[in-house]
């Protein structure tokens, strides 16, 4: 099995190691602990009822083995030893990575500036409601996403790889992006030019403003050298609702669906060319860089 495929599933098995450190805690206390006990018990009256025969005698009882007998008979063999150890241990980060808040690292550029390729992020798993584990089901309502948010979801073309994009669109929303700028509902966004933005891995520079998107300023990039022009994308479910021209694009976005993109907006691979991200496909909202090896001055807050 690949690394990718190994990390795609560790929800899944950290979810069996769960249940089977789980059973064998359980059958231990529940079951086998009471089961040595009472061997141990039996043991311990026999040797009683020697050592008092030989006292009888007049010999003196060594009391010494009567505690090496009862440590041998009551000790846990080591696979229910370990299991018991690791259960609390593999049942907390289970338990936090599917509710509360889980890790991921970013792989490409798709989001440049506001991440950075190698950043280490956290993700707010009960923002968008408290969904079951391995099955993404929502159980409980808490928040929608809203525009602006950075979102971590399910790629709609292979539920096993988890992509990262800002939502640009929330279900009912008309989006225009015309000349590489974005319309919402018939309103432009607003656009602040920012000083040149150097790629370092590509030595180049892209131009860098200030968006804001419903009240979320947040930076992007543009490449002068790339066309608006965006070719007709793959057919994805729903794809009648957008229009492609040389200009760029228009879309309306469905009940119950996002549409989301990469601040990098001329290197980012999104719902422009794969289509829409269904609320089902939702994983977290991402909202605070905690390691960046290569660089530690990225650790903070990026919302």
């Amino acid at each position: 099995m690949s690394l990718q495929a190994i990390l795609s599933n560790f929800a899944l098995i950290l979810f069996v190691l769960t249940v089977v450190t789980g059973v064998v805690w359980f059958l231990d206390v529940f079951y086998l602990a009471k089961q040595r006990r009472a061997k141990a018990d039996a043991a311990l009256a026999e040797f009683d009822a020697r050592s008092a025969k030989l006292a009888a005698e007049g010999v003196q009882p060594d009391t010494r083995a009567r505690s090496a007998l009862a440590s041998s008979i009551l000790k846990q063999p080591a696979w229910i030893e370990y299991s018991g150890s690791f259960f609390p241990v593999i049942a907390l980060v289970f338990f936090l990575r599917s509710f509360l808040y889980e890790p991921f690292k970013i792989p490409s550029s798709s989001m440049v500036p506001t991440l950075q390729i190698g950043d280490l992020i956290l993700v707010n798993k009960y923002t968008y409601g408290v969904r079951l584990p391995i099955i993404n089901k929502k159980i409980i309502e808490v928040n929608n996403p809203q525009r602006g948010d950075v979102m971590v979801f399910k790629y709609p073309k292979d539920p096993s790889l988890d992509y990262i994009k800002r939502v640009i669109g929330i279900p009912g929303d008309k989006i225009v992006y015309k000349n590489k700028r974005l319309s919402i509902n018939g309103k432009e966004l607003s656009y602040e030019p920012l000083s040149d933005y150097l790629d370092e891995e590509r030595l180049t520079y892209y131009k860098q403003y200030l968006e804001n998107l419903s009240g979320t300023a947040h930076k992007i990039l543009v490449d002068d050298r790339a066309p608006p022009y965006i070719s007709p994308p793959r057919v994805f479910p729903q794809h009648e609702l957008c229009t492609y021209n040389l200009d760029g694009f228009a879309c309306t976005v469905p009940s119950g669906h996002y549409f989301m993109m990469g601040d990098n907006r001329d290197n980012s691979e999104d719902s422009r060319y794969w289509g829409f991200v269904p609320d089902e496909n939702i994983v977290g909202k991402a909202f605070f860089v905690w390691m960046n090896f290569s660089n530690l001055k990225r650790i903070g807050s990026f919302q």
